[in-house]
């Protein structure tokens, strides 16, 4: 029997592969045994911080503003947690993706293998995940748009992709009613977004 805190993390880390040496397969297996949201990036894995009762009010409202409009056409809209799949071999866990095509041959019940678009809301503990790594990350995978719902500043950008690269559809601060270049007739008020209970 253990008899500390310190002896059964010395454990763990021993049955565990180390920072950069964890292959797909484990990832997927870590994945499929636990209710943490876990990314994977270049063998290593970063468990990401439990959402808040705010994160998830804006997530809730942007997903049910996204099915309201794409269910009629033929769309399907999920939401974290859902396994993103990169051709790069990241695994990422958006908080809102969107296929304009139910049937898409990408959406697999494990995973899907891509997005038409994808939204994150900025986590507080590490922004430059969702403003940076993960915007480099969506362009290289092709994904057509993306948005970056940011509490920290009450903005929503809105990344259009053109020639591999996100150029910005628009940036939309409080009073500003945020559009889609993808879908041109879906808009969401920036204030209801961030008021979102």
């Amino acid at each position: 029997m253990m008899t500390s805190q310190r002896e059964f993390r010395k454990v763990l880390l021993e049955l565990l592969p180390p920072q950069g040496g964890w292959s797909e397969e484990e990832y997927l297996w870590l994945t499929d045994r636990t209710s943490r949201l876990i990314e994977f990036t270049d063998g290593s894995i970063e468990v990401l911080p439990m959402p808040t009762d705010r994160h998830q009010g804006i997530l809730f409202l942007l997903a049910r503003a996204l099915l309201a409009h794409l269910e009629p056409r033929g769309g399907i809209v999920r939401f974290s947690p859902l396994r993103l799949r990169l051709p790069s071999g990241k695994f990422r866990e958006p908080d809102v993706l969107v296929l304009l095509d139910r049937d898409d041959p990408r959406r697999e019940d494990r995973y899907w293998h891509g997005a038409d678009l994808v939204m994150e809301v900025v986590s507080p503990d590490k922004p430059a995940r969702d403003l940076v790594q993960k915007r480099r990350e969506y362009a290289e995978a092709g994904i057509p748009e993306y948005w970056i719902v940011n509490p920290l500043d009450s903005t929503i950008a809105v990344l259009a992709l053109r020639d591999g690269r996100y150029i910005e559809h628009g940036v939309f601060p409080r009073g500003a009613r945020a559009t889609s270049a993808l879908l041109p007739e879906f808009t969401v008020e920036v204030d209801e977004v961030f008021d979102a209970r």
